[in-house]
């Protein structure tokens, strides 16, 4: 199944790429293979993910890493909503100054 990252992904992503690049530099070849594991698990078995409190959205934890995938499942292709550090509160829920 397609795996599509929609743009409420870019901010996350973002992060994770500069948690490793500058934050923890020693783990970015781990997370990285996480990473690619948790996408083709994902592929594989789109259903992975542990259900939410939104209806449709599951949430599947990237191994070994502080960062998890909220995604749901369409008919043709697995969309990805948001890549979140699982340390920092939800979106919705942060001060409008934490980024």
């Amino acid at each position: 199944m397609q795996i599509v990252y929609l743009p409420s992904t870019r901010a996350g992503l973002a992060w994770l790429r500069r948690y490793y690049a500058t934050v923890f530099p020693a783990g970015s070849a781990r997370a990285k293979q996480q990473f690619h594991m948790i996408e083709r698990l994902l592929g594989e078995h789109p259903q992975a993910g542990h259900p939410t409190t939104v209806a449709g959205v599951r949430r599947l934890v990237i191994p070994r890493t502080p960062f998890s995938l909220l995604y749901r499942v369409t008919a043709d292709r697995i969309e990805i909503l948001e890549v979140r550090d699982d340390r920092r509160p939800p979106a919705g829920e942060r001060d409008q100054r934490d980024p």
